[in-house]
């Protein structure tokens, strides 16, 4: 009978459970159904506007690479003008590798120094720095050269091998052959070399009189027959 008793209470409190709940959702599940709605509609928004700029980049790219096909720097720097400081900065950088190509090599220094002063920090800035210093070679002054250099070569900078590599370049500039062999062997010691900087830093090395090691007279051997 106690059994009886207890099933009992416990179905009438089952009861008034779901009769509170109802009730709750006919009083507030309005509330319920709009925040789910708001939750879709601001994700499929999201959605849409990160469409829109994938869209937008992919045309903005595909409009860079058809002006720097044409050769033009004027082309490529009427690519999206008002556009982000970034974007800008890329296309100063193109446009400038476009002046050298066409043998404007003092074109191409002065807006790569407006790039430098537009954007002093960042990757395309210090790109713009070294950019500079291999256009100004040897007729650059030599302080100001190693001061550029040894600054973009720190560890962990975006072009701190190329850096390096310059850095030998200019050694060997200066007559100073033994001081740039010692500095290419640590290049070579680095990790993340490329295949194309690998051999570059062996043919350096055999132009010094140097025997290079044998994977790296095999990347210079296969350098010139690439030529």
């Amino acid at each position: 009978m106690a059994n009886q008793n207890d099933s009992f209470i416990d179905e009438v409190t089952d009861e008034l459970r779901r009769d509170r709940l109802y009730g709750f959702m006919r009083r507030y599940g309005w509330i319920v159904v709009l925040v789910i709605i708001a939750v879709v509609a601001a994700t499929a928004w999201r959605e849409y506007g990160r469409a829109q700029d994938r869209a937008a980049a992919q045309d903005w790219g595909d409009a860079v690479l058809a002006a720097e096909a044409s050769g033009d720097p004027a082309a490529i720097l009427a690519v999206d003008p008002q556009g982000s400081a970034g974007r800008a900065a890329l296309t100063s950088l193109l446009a400038a590798s476009a002046e050298v190509e066409a043998g404007d090599t003092q074109a191409a220094a002065t807006a790569l120094e407006q790039l430098t002063t537009d954007a002093p920090e960042g990757a395309l800035a210090e790109l713009a720095q070294l950019k500079l210093v291999m256009l100004g070679g040897q007729d650059m002054d030599p302080a100001e050269r190693d001061e550029v250099l040894t600054r973009l070569s720190r560890a962990g900078a975006p072009f701190e091998l190329l850096a390096l590599e310059q850095k030998a370049v200019a050694l060997i500039g200066a007559g100073r052959p033994e001081d740039a062999i010692t500095l290419i062997r640590q290049i070579q010691d680095k990790d993340g070399l490329t295949e194309a900087l690998r051999r570059r830093l062996s043919e350096m090395m055999i132009a010094l009189g140097v025997e290079p090691e044998p994977a790296e007279t095999a990347g210079a051997m296969t350098s010139v027959a690439d030529q």
